[in-house]
């Protein structure tokens, strides 16, 4: 059955709604990052461009490094701009866009984030990398889904105990990386831990300006809750739902944070733009190993 207009919106010359893409603009292999700006900064390394475009937030560029083809796309702030991100990446290699049916035989994509971070352990500090060996959501997008089949339940019933978590709120959601590309990018100078993904800036992540919290000791109880040997490294707003989605589409997906302040012991890089170049150029490295 054909996919209704109102569903897979396309724009007049075939594009997808929001990132303005056709299937051959986009390489099997991209990185997102969140902030349009950053897209030039990872492309300005590549070899050759062969097409950019920019629609709102949604910047994208594709071309080669070192022979290797590559898109990089700027997703925008927040979980909610991931669920258009992927399911439109998602539509354009594994949706027929004229018949508006899925496709017979389904394209695998690889999908690693770049993004900026803060350290809630002591002993990760700032201008480290972390992977994300899983994705907790705590925004409540992936409970749209049938996750049931790629959900951590041991995890996340560990961590509703431990933070006595409001049955108000959405059940936290805790999904895997992928190992293949984990152990791609894992060297002597990454860290691994649990990435929490929240659904705002301020009161999810427990920033206080006017508005009283629901919890004001969540963070506390985030950074000390452990499982086996899982723990929560960080906290932001976008892993938790490019691991989800990525799963249950079929896509590999890892998220790589360059650190740049340690919440544990108050300690701000001396050089962020650095810390976020470095990881850029080590990531693209690993990318063409």
């Amino acid at each position: 059955m054909s996919i209704k207009q109102s569903e897979l919106i396309l724009n007049p010359d075939g594009s997808v709604y929001h990132l303005n893409l056709r299937p051959e603009h986009i390489a099997n292999t991209l990185i997102f990052v969140g902030d349009q700006d950053r897209v030039d900064k990872i492309s300005k390394h590549f070899d050759s461009i062969e097409f950019t475009t920019q629609k709102r937030e949604f910047k994208t560029t594709t071309g080669t490094y070192k022979n290797k083809r590559l898109s990089v796309i700027s997703t925008g702030i927040g979980p909610d701009n991931i669920d258009i991100v992927l399911n439109e990446l998602d539509a354009l290699v594994n949706i027929d866009l004229q018949t508006r049916k899925p496709k017979e035989v389904l394209t695998t994509l690889n999908i690693i984030r770049i993004g900026t971070s803060g350290s809630l352990q002591e002993d990760i500090p700032v201008d480290s990398y972390v992977i994300s060996s899983h994705g907790l959501d705590l925004n409540g997008l992936l409970q749209s889904y049938q996750v049931d089949a790629i959900a951590s339940p041991a995890i996340e019933d560990a961590f509703v105990k431990h933070t006595n978590w409001s049955a108000k709120k959405s059940y936290p959601i805790v999904i895997e990386n992928s190992k293949l590309l984990e152990n791609r990018f894992a060297s002597d100078k990454t860290f691994l831990g649990i990435t929490a993904t929240a659904g705002g800036f301020y009161g999810p992540q427990g920033r206080v300006l006017r508005l009283a919290l629901q919890d004001d000791g969540l963070n506390h109880k985030i950074d000390s809750f452990s499982f086996n040997e899982h723990r929560i490294t960080n906290l932001e707003m976008e892993t938790s739902a490019i691991y989800g989605l990525s799963k249950l589409l079929g896509h590999e997906a890892c998220s790589i944070n360059a650190i740049i302040a340690n919440r544990a012991n108050g300690t701000f890089s001396e050089n962020p733009g650095k810390v976020v170049a470095d990881l850029i150029e080590y990531a693209l490295e690993k990318l063409v190993e």
